[in-house]
């Protein structure tokens, strides 16, 4: 077995550490089992730490992230800290995260389980098979661009700003994230922005374009405007395989994708950063979920989307593959079995709480494993 990984978990806020705890049941199983074994250090990140002490993530914080190996995020946010300022926030922490640690593509998998096909408000043959990747890139555009800000004019009232700005370099690496994921897919990637009304846009059109013809001339490529792609995944989800796009279109598109798969809490995601001369790389894995504050606490969380990052975080980060696999094929055969949370209850089935399904999980992967 491998020296032992550094972990830092970030459990957060609302379900954050109810998920998060069941997931950490599965990192212990992994070293019970003597599959890998990982040294934890936990946390405190979003309104956690703000109340401990006063600010969305501590300097400390980002530091223990740039050591670890990997970080296991949960969810921050919530309605106590709805009315600090825009700078105080608790969502900051992530948006820190990103920017320090450098984590550019953000990874999120839309993938329709079988068990979940009648989870979806689409017609079961329209998303019967869904597996479908979409990188978004996550340091740039219009989140970050500058200037940016409110001012106000001359005759009293204002003007918000925010500014849509890439460069070729962002471009091309997120551009070659998405080129190499196709590449161990189905070899084929759709490039998604608005080249007919935004020269940023353009940009990005010809910046992929050129990519791939000198560097992938293997994978078949194709440009979307992202209106039309918003639309192409409601109306034939199974033409994409992966989709590479900017911050600000991937952010609605991929939350759009999520609800293919008729759930929230069934997704993962991961937000990688260059890797180093010896191939290393930062990288995050959280579920996309959120905080869900509506629920915290009640013990009715699904916990299998925080699961399931923990699976992407032993594929991106440590090429587990397998062990990735065997944690991902328990989730689906206990949601086989009926046992569901009551985001994806249906009926014929079992309605359990977040420790019963992670204990359903921890099981299942004991008869996969003997």
């Amino acid at each position: 077995m491998s020296a032992n990984k550094k972990l830092l978990v970030l459990p957060g806020d609302g379900i954050g550490p109810e998920v998060m705890h069941e997931t950490l049941r599965v990192v212990d199983w992994m070293d019970r089992t003597s599959r890998a074994r990982f040294d934890v250090v936990q946390d405190l990140v979003g309104g956690a730490s703000i109340e401990a002490r006063g600010m969305p993530i501590s300097p400390a914080t980002v530091t223990r992230a740039k050591e670890a190996d990997a970080v296991l995020f949960g969810s921050v946010g919530g309605p106590q800290w709805d009315k600090l300022g825009f700078d105080a926030r608790p969502e900051l922490s992530i948006l820190t995260l990103r920017k320090e640690l450098g984590l550019f593509a953000n990874l999120r998998p839309a993938i329709v389980l079988d068990p979940l096909v009648d989870a979806s408000t689409l017609k079961a043959d329209v998303i019967r098979g869904l597996d479908l990747m979409i990188v978004r890139e996550s340091t740039g555009g219009i989140y970050f661009g500058e200037p940016r800000g409110v001012e106000t004019l001359p005759d009293g009232t204002k003007r918000g700003i925010n500014t849509e700005v890439y460069t070729t370099p962002e471009i091309e690496r997120v551009a070659r994230v998405a080129f190499e994921l196709a590449r161990k897919r189905q070899s084929k990637l759709c490039s998604v922005e608005k080249a007919n009304v935004m020269e940023s846009g353009l940009l990005w059109r010809e910046t992929v374009a050129a990519l791939g013809a000198a560097e992938y001339p293997d994978v078949a490529l194709s440009h979307m405007y992202a209106d039309n792609c918003a639309m192409q995944l409601v109306r034939n989800p199974r033409q994409f395989d992966v989709i590479v796009t900017g911050n600000l279109f991937g952010d609605i598109l991929s939350d759009l994708a999520s609800m293919l798969t008729g759930s929230l809490g069934m997704l993962p995601s991961a937000t990688l950063g260059a890797p180093d001369a010896s191939g290393r790389r930062h990288a995050l894995y959280e579920p996309i979920h959120g905080s869900a504050p509506d629920i915290a606490g009640m013990g009715l969380a699904n916990p299998l989307a925080q699961m399931l990052s923990f699976a992407m975080l032993l594929r991106y980060s440590f090429d587990m593959h397998e062990d990735a696999q065997l944690i991902e094929q328990a989730c689906t055969n206990v949601l086989a079995s009926g046992l569901r949370t009551q985001d994806v209850m249906a009926p014929g089935c079992a309605k359990v709480g977040t420790s019963v399904m992670g204990e359903a999980v921890l099981r299942e992967l004991d008869k996969l494993a003997s």
